[in-house]
């Protein structure tokens, strides 16, 4: 079983590298698996970083590609079917891979052979102090943290692994269909819901993914992730990207997405509650903005 490690990036060049060599020195052979590069039209130094590491690992087989239409879902389904190997790993450009990450992976899917995916932990990097309106909730949202335990167990209640730290038979693809050019960031944008979108695919045919708990990554965050404009963009690309996935499906799907958020509504304002008897306001407000700015996206306000 060989794996193929899919980078996608687009002007990353102050983590990229660090990403590649924390794949090329994972306790594994180098020919039990590839790195597939897809460069999404970067303008920065990520050729000549790509240069650099080839030349510094000659033994890895690294192979790089330049994807010239402009998108992740673009860059990513170019990966898949540029990769050569049966179990596809999608790993993000500004992360870095614990250190039995691959070896887990590889021993996970030859011990289940009917399982179609899997994730596993996220774990946020922050550049700058956190700020105080922070909370385990807006963390999944900024920095993508991730935590089920530390055991090996099916990934249940909606969720899935995050979309930069996944894991595929490659048939999956062949089966369910590529990731949807619809959604995805492009350029500089932060449409998503394209993992979403194929973890839903999967669900519907009766797939089950698994979560790792030595398959990590370590997630950089810079200090712009954290500003007030990014929070803004990025949540109300949620619900923008929401709107554009569930009208893909049906006009039902999106009614039934309208009334989530509902439930979300009374949720965020429990949470509020909560928060504000904790003496932690900042908290409290950043769930309510979050979900305002998300509600807007969804009805295209």
């Amino acid at each position: 079983m060989k794996l193929s490690v899919i980078f996608c990036t687009y002007n990353r060049e102050k983590y990229l590298y660090n990403a590649l060599k924390s794949i090329s020195q994972q306790n594994i052979p180098y020919h039990d698996y590839e790195i597939v590069m897809v460069n999404n039209n970067s303008t920065d130094s990520t050729e000549s970083i790509c240069k650099q590491f080839r030349y510094d690992y000659p033994g890895v087989n690294f192979r790089y590609f330049l994807e010239t239409q402009q998108g992740l879902s673009y860059a990513r389904n170019r990966g898949v079917q540029e990769s050569r190997g049966d179990i596809l790993v999608f790993v993000d450009d500004d992360a870095t891979a614990f250190e039995s990450y691959l070896s887990s992976i590889k021993s996970f899917f030859e011990s289940h052979p009917t399982v179609s995916a899997c994730g596993g932990p996220i774990v946020p990097v922050y550049e700058v102090e956190k700020p105080k309106w922070l909370s385990h909730y807006t963390e999944q949202l900024i920095g993508g943290a991730l935590y089920e335990g530390d055991k090996i167990k099916p990934f249940s209640n909606g969720k899935y692994p995050g979309g930069g730290n996944s894991a595929f038979r490659k048939e999956v693809f062949d089966k369910y269909g590529l990731f949807n050019v619809e959604l995805g960031r492009k350029g500089t944008g932060l449409i998503g819901a394209e993992e979403k979108d194929l973890y839903d695919r999967l669900t519907r045919g009766g797939e089950k993914f698994y979560y790792l708990p030595q398959m990590g990554i370590h997630h950089y965050i810079p200090e712009k992730k954290l500003t007030e404009s990014h929070f803004r963009e990025l949540t109300y690309s949620i619900g923008k990207s929401e709107r554009i996935r569930t009208k893909s499906i049906s006009p039902n799907a999106y009614q039934n997405r309208i009334f989530a958020e509902c439930k979300k509504w009374a949720g965020s304002i429990v949470l509020f509650f909560t928060y504000m008897l904790r003496l932690s306001p900042d908290k409290g407000w950043k769930l309510i903005q979050f979900r305002w700015y998300v509600s807007k996206g969804l009805l295209g306000k």
